[in-house]
């Protein structure tokens, strides 16, 4: 690709459209495909929109839901496609569209310095034959899509019998990708799934055509190295390759965040970078025999690109993780909320975000998943959560059921979001007859999760002018920190001319280094997790926490290592880094202290918060 940033799936509805607002650039992004509702509401608003004829696909029959997503994706591989012919053919007159494409590209894309020179050449001839050439290189970008695997709930006919394992959330979402006219990857997250890999084994797709290349491709969303190898040895022993590592900062991300014991984005990256050969040449082993069983022979060795995201927001960082790591690209996702060229964002939301202060924007236990969540205080559906419970009616009604797993209370799952869920869990709780302290303690637990099925979808509905009568308009978001700090709305051409270092965007406050960042993160999030083992600091949390300080310990020291490239590839003073490193260091040592105590003595009760 031309680029070397592509835009992360954000949320459901944020980023459903954005290929059609982007891709004929060559900008790569990634549609969720968790919501089959959400993307049949997009397919008739964006076919009646195009002026094509809409035929609804029903609920109830059969297959919907992979049909639906089928459907979705095909409509958007058509219109990217009309939208980039007509861009590619447009003329190299003055304010022709086809200039953007080339104004937006980095000036180290080859296609951009020949652009560049096409600015120079006056012989028509000549200019005829470079503009012919440009038009052969241009590409549109990617219409990846994202599959959370956790999202896998098994689904009943009317008669509440189970559909077997084909018709699971996440194994229906494949089927749809899969059936696709797209020749695109699918993003998998969130964890390994081995149903869901065992059922890629069917989809052809997958598989290498006679020229060694996918239709499909496989990318995995990753924490860690380990995690990526034991992911990707199983897909490869299935004849299954992953073409991109996408390294994910564990914290220093929108969306559900999968806190790593204290491992941090630097030392994940060094390790990517020294293993890469060798994570190659493991998984190659494996894939070619794999191919051998299934009897396809003669398969070249495939390429394997790496990535990173999670807290990007310079193009000094943008450029020192392309260059220090040897990454493919970077992933920037959060700071295009801001940008509603490319994303959906209601009015009011979009308002909030640009007046929001660093504490705004905080780590929850909010998501039904029982992962946690980046939230956002000013969101609308949080307000709505405050004012069911002070009215007796906290949880939401559950309409879409994509988060039922919860089988505490009843026979089929239900969601810990819901109302049904709520009022039995708290109907338990009356009955424990606790301390008042610990009783509030463990009803803000019950009550602080929220409808994500609704409330991820609500902004592009109101955006699009899509939301029906007496529908929930709660909006929920979940940007990462990193948002924090931008604070206005940009142009798509300012957001990217950022990414790229043409032109740079102010922030409102003074923004740490993405590694300090996401350091305090995890230092933030390892005082909290203490905290809340006050009452009982057992044998098995002592020896997670004792890890998790050893890995910050070494991520700091590691950092300190790094202080002269940093120096030499960013514009951050050595004094600046060096310093809130020790400053860092200094407060895990405090928290590491607390831990010893904890080892020799009991914790009583009324032990003070740690500080």
């Amino acid at each position: 690709m031309n680029h070397t940033f592509h835009i992360p799936v954000l949320g459901l509805g944020y980023s459903i459209d954005t290929p059609l607002k982007v891709a004929r650039y060559g900008i790569s992004s990634v549609v969720s495909i968790v919501d089959d509702e959400l993307t049949e509401r997009m397919r008739m608003f964006h076919t009646t929109s195009n002026n094509k004829p809409y035929t609804l696909i029903n609920k109830n029959s059969p297959d919907s839901r992979a049909v639906r997503i089928t459907a979705y994706l095909d409509l958007l591989a058509d219109l990217v496609d009309e939208q980039f012919c007509i861009l590619q053919e447009s003329p190299f007159t003055p304010d022709s569209a086809i200039h953007q494409y080339f104004e937006l590209l980095p000036e180290y894309a080859p296609i951009k310095q020949l652009y560049n020179e096409l600015e120079q050449v006056v012989d028509p001839i000549l200019r005829l034959s470079i503009e012919t050439r440009l038009r052969e290189k241009m590409k549109p970008g990617n219409i990846d899509v994202n599959i959370m695997s956790k999202v896998d709930k098994a689904n009943y006919n009317a008669d509440d019998e189970n559909l077997g394992n084909d018709y699971t959330d996440a194994l229906a979402a494949m089927r749809g990708f899969a059936n696709s006219k797209l020749s695109s990857a699918v993003v998998i997250s969130a964890g390994l799934n081995p149903r869901l890999y065992t059922y890629m084994e069917n989809c052809l797709d997958f598989y290498p055509k006679a020229d060694g290349t996918f239709k499909k491709q496989i990318i995995l969303k990753v924490s860690d190295f380990r995690s990526a190898l034991i992911q990707a040895k199983m897909l490869a022993k299935k004849g299954l390759w992953v073409s991109e590592f996408r390294i994910e900062s564990g914290l220093n991300c929108g969306g559900h965040a999968f806190a790593t014991e204290g491992l941090l984005l630097g030392p994940i990256l060094e390790e990517f970078k020294l293993k890469r050969t060798e994570l190659l040449n493991e998984l190659n082993g494996l894939y070619q025999h794999a191919l051998l069983q299934k009897e396809i022979s003669g398969v070249k060795q495939p390429g394997v690109r790496i990535t990173a995201q999670g807290g990007i927001g310079t193009a000094e960082e943008h450029e020192f993780l392309l260059n220090y790591y040897q990454l493919d690209a970077t992933g920037w996702g959060s700071p295009f909320l801001l940008v509603p060229e490319a994303t959906n964002v209601d009015d009011q939301t979009i308002k909030d975000l640009q007046t929001a202060e660093a504490e705004d924007f905080y780590i929850s236990n909010s998501s039904p998943l029982g992962v946690l969540f980046n939230n956002f205080k000013k969101s609308s559906i949080e307000q709505q959560r405050l004012e069911r419970i002070a009215k007796g009616r906290p949880g939401s009604p559950c309409t879409k059921k994509f988060l039922s797993t919860n089988t505490e209370f009843t026979e089929l799952p239900i969601c810990t979001a819901s109302r049904e869920y709520q009022n039995l869990k708290i109907k338990e709780l009356d009955s424990l007859q606790l301390e008042p302290a610990i009783y509030q303690a463990k009803l803000e637990e019950i009550t602080e999760k929220i409808c994500l099925c609704e409330g991820l979808c609500a902004s592009a509905y109101l955006k699009n002018g899509l939301m029906k009568p007496r529908e929930n308009k709660a909006v929920s978001i979940c940007p990462g920190p990193n948002l924090a700090y931008f604070d206005r709305i940009y142009t798509l051409k300012e957001m990217v001319g950022h990414i790229y270092g043409k032109e740079t965007i102010r922030f409102k406050t003074q923004r740490p280094n993405l590694f300090i960042n996401e350091l305090n993160l995890y230092l933030d999030y390892l005082k909290k997790d203490m905290s809340l083992q006050l009452e009982e600091f057992t044998a098995k949390k002592i020896k997670y926490f004792e890890k998790f300080s050893t890995q910050l310990r070494n991520g700091i020291q590691y950092y300190r290592l790094m202080i002269p490239e940093l120096i030499l590839q960013t514009n951050m003073a050595g004094q600046e880094i060096y310093q809130q490193l020790v400053q860092a260091e200094e407060k895990l040592g405090y928290l590491t202290g607390k831990l010893r105590f904890a080892e020799l003595s009991p914790v009583s009760q009324d032990d003070q918060e740690i500080k």
